[in-house]
């Protein structure tokens, strides 16, 4: 069986060496290329076809999730292990959100390594346990804050239409739906928005500004 091919792209020459031992003395996997610049990173990709991308975020030429966006843009197939020294859920989210298969704190590398590399390899996903619960906590809140957001667009569109005015069955002669499509997407919606009866979903559309009269 090939190697398990990786690219590594950090701008700290010292760190990089030191990741390299580590995957240096697994046989299976084997560094095919190094890089310090984000802009670089995509260039060695299309040389060396790594099956993976261990990525710093901040390093020059290109910021570490706009590199992961372009290479999930041009090969999917390649998977990307971020490892840095950012904390932050901002940090965190914005990469995972660019397509990145996996998160590792630079604190955490040498013992964690190549557990995450193997979790990615095999189609799993892998952030460092330190963020994996800021990272529920933040989409929980995300939730929380924004739950429209939970509503498919034909599910707004009945929202908007009964917040306009309009009863069960004119949004049914509208949307060209039968009664009971109307009925079940009220149910759903209700059910997303925790909302008991449709005259408090008609003061949470007005409130939401989902007002649609024709």
């Amino acid at each position: 069986m090939p190697p398990y091919k990786i690219l590594l792209a950090d701008d700290h020459p010292m760190f990089r060496e030191g990741v390299k031992r580590i995957i240096d003395d697994v046989p299976k996997l084997k560094v095919v290329g190094e890089v310090g610049d984000g802009l670089e990173v995509l260039k060695m990709v299309v040389k060396s076809m790594p099956d993976m991308v261990i990525l710093d975020l901040t390093m020059p030429g290109l910021h570490g999730s706009e590199v992961t966006k372009e290479i999930k843009k041009l090969y999917p197939q390649v998977k990307v292990l971020i490892l840095t020294m950012h904390k932050s859920k901002e940090h965190l989210s914005r990469v995972i959100m660019a397509g990145a298969d996996g998160y590792l704190l630079k604190e955490n590398a040498f013992g964690d390594l190549i557990s995450a590399i193997e979790t990615i390899r095999q189609g799993g996903s892998y952030i460092s346990s330190l963020l994996s619960t800021q990272m529920i906590d933040f989409f929980r809140h995300k939730i929380r804050s924004e739950p429209e957001d939970l509503l498919s667009n034909r599910e707004k569109e009945v929202l908007s239409l009964l917040a306009g005015g309009k009863s069960s069955k004119e949004i049914a002669q509208h949307l060209s739906l039968s009664a009971a499509t109307v009925h079940a997407h009220l149910g759903k919606i209700k059910k997303k928005l925790d909302i008991r009866n449709n005259a408090e979903l008609i003061k949470y559309g007005l409130q939401k500004g989902f007002v649609l009269e024709d």
